[in-house]
């Protein structure tokens, strides 16, 4: 029987084979062929969140406990999955108001179109919509839930679709806890062993800068002093002690200080030779930057709130930072990231992916970064690489690598008895 999915395989096959991994050329035999019938957005009891303790940021990205998840439905009995920020009634009210049809939304709902269009989606969501304000983390979600659609129409994961795998295994980083004392040389000693033997490997944590001075993320004076650069300085010696040269580590910061302040911690703590400093000081984009990477040996991260290759391109053509770190649901979706990407080319500008979520989130980067040549490591959160929100292709990651996954789409396989019985208060099934 010749059924629709079976003659999208077969229109596939006939022309091109698959052997061609760019997008537009895998994608031209079967455009037209399906219809989006659908979006949907449901919240999952648990929000995902980030470790806690002082500074802990609480995400709702879809990880191991739960979240905010994008679903595309097709005539063609295909669905896509996307990771998304906020809560499951802000998520569904976005849809619906770019679904309207009034004002600058008229003629862009998704409704009826072919999700293979994924560029002309994304330009309408993201341009050609009234962006007075931008929902960003919502939208991105469906930009995301986009590319799966393609990837399963196709058979193809994510990352041949953005042009083949560069790589395939993926260099990972986690985080470090925020509990206890971290100026206690027995407790770095402790902590340090325990993150080092988790059965993932993981050879590069977070330190949370919060953590090494005492007080909650965001809520300190942006101008830190002496005793607090002090106190900061034992912190991280302490922890390189105790991880040794082996193990590299991130001096994590919320965008909390101020220029002056920046430089100070930046230079205190070269001798340590961290992995990089993340996101010292306010994350728009200044000449700031320019004075901080210009101050220091240590090197520099930011991105994670960047939106589009506009909020990305002046860190870059301006060699701001030495890495830039995009999240896919804050800075555009896997289309908004890749031109993020394709800008930096030129420059020879690495990226490496955030992420505060879990599984969708991980394997959403983990095909971003094997099928783009300058991004070639992720952010890996503590249990992101286990789930129970899926049936299989759960991460595998060992010696802090995650092996890419060949399963087409994002490689999201749904448990839905699961999601039925871990729906958030109040939430119906999809909406």
């Amino acid at each position: 029987m010749l059924t629709r999915r079976n003659f999208i395989k077969s229109a596939i096959a006939l022309p091109i084979g698959g052997a061609i991994a760019n997008y537009q050329m895998s994608s031209a035999p079967a455009r037209g062929l399906v219809k989006i019938t659908a979006v949907k957005a449901m919240a999952i009891r648990g929000g995902g969140a980030a470790p806690g303790g002082p500074g802990g940021r609480g995400r709702a990205a879809v990880g191991g406990g739960g979240g905010t998840m994008i679903k595309i439905e097709t005539d063609a009995g295909i669905d896509g999955y996307g990771p998304a920020l906020g809560s499951g009634p802000l998520a569904r009210a976005v849809i619906a108001e770019f679904m309207s049809d009034q004002g600058s939304a008229k003629g862009l709902g998704l409704i009826g179109k072919d999700p293979l269009a994924i560029e002309v989606h994304h330009h309408n969501m993201f341009y050609a919509w009234a962006q007075r304000y931008r929902q960003m983390r919502i939208l991105s979600g469906i930009d995301i839930a986009l590319w799966d659609v393609a990837g399963k129409i196709l058979d193809m994961p994510v990352s041949r679709l953005l042009g083949g795998n560069f790589r395939d295994e993926i260099e990972v980083y986690s985080h470090c806890g925020h509990e206890g004392n971290f100026w206690d040389k027995s407790e770095w000693n402790a902590r340090a062993k325990a993150l080092v033997e988790q059965p993932a490997g993981y050879r590069a944590f977070k330190v949370d800068l919060n953590d090494a001075l005492g007080v909650i993320a965001r809520q300190y004076l942006p101008a830190i002093g002496p005793r607090d650069i002090a106190k900061v300085a034992k912190c991280y010696d302490l922890a390189r002690e105790a991880f040794g040269p082996d193990i590299d580590i991130d001096i994590h910061g919320h965008n909390e200080l101020d220029i002056s302040s920046a430089i100070q911690v930046a230079q205190a703590l070269e001798h340590i030779k961290p992995m990089f400093f993340e996101d010292p000081i306010d994350p728009h984009y200044s000449e700031s930057w320019i004075a901080l990477r210009h101050s220091t040996n240590t090197p520099i991260l930011t991105g994670e709130d960047v939106e589009l290759v506009e909020g990305a391109a002046p860190f870059i053509q301006n060699l701001a930072v030495d890495y830039l770190q995009p999240d896919m649901v804050n800075s555009g979706g896997i289309t908004g990231v890749k031109k993020i990407a394709d800008f930096g080319i030129p420059y020879r500008f690495p990226l490496c992916l955030h992420h505060g979520g879990g599984l969708l989130s991980n394997l959403v980067n983990q095909q971003f970064a094997a099928g783009v040549h300058n991004c070639d490591r992720i952010e890996c959160p503590p249990g992101s690489d286990k789930s129970e929100l899926a049936t299989g292709n759960v991460p595998i990651i060992k010696n802090g690598r995650m092996k890419v996954s060949n399963v087409p789409g994002i490689g999201f396989l749904p448990n839905n008895d699961y999601l039925k019985a871990h729906l958030a208060e109040g939430e119906p099934w999809w909406g």
